[in-house]
């Protein structure tokens, strides 16, 4: 069993899904911080300094704190927005990099002299 659990924790696919995560938790930290720390309190200063996060209303003996939902939708949208432009901006250069790797090579003289004689001698075969 032990073997087994072995091999399935170190194929590859595993693996990869592994940094995958790891990578994705470390990214959304980033995106999280530059959420936070960057772009709402530039958006708060734009609408005026409002604080989300404390609107709420009294039903009863419940507080409803429908601010921190409020706030929570906003951070979503932003942080969907920020992914949007880094998937963008990453698959902007993958492709771009991706058609100088498609470029054929040119041709050396010799290259170009024996594609001229394999040419040559099909054409005399038929």
């Amino acid at each position: 069993m032990l073997k087994e659990f072995k091999a399935f924790a170190m194929r590859g696919n595993v693996m990869d899904l592994a940094v995958g995560v790891i990578l994705g938790t470390a990214f959304g930290k980033i995106v999280s911080s530059l959420v936070a720390d960057i772009i709402m309190p530039i958006v708060g200063l734009l609408i005026g300094g409002i604080n989300f996060t404390r609107l709420s209303f009294t039903f009863g003996k419940a507080v409803v704190k429908y601010g921190v939902f409020i706030q929570t939708v906003v951070d979503f949208v932003i942080i969907a927005f920020s992914i949007f432009l880094f998937i963008k901006l990453f698959n902007k250069v993958y492709i771009r990099e991706k058609k100088e790797e498609e470029v054929p090579p040119s041709l050396t003289k010799e290259e170009e002299l024996l594609t001229e004689i394999r040419d040559l001698l099909k054409s005399n075969r038929q």
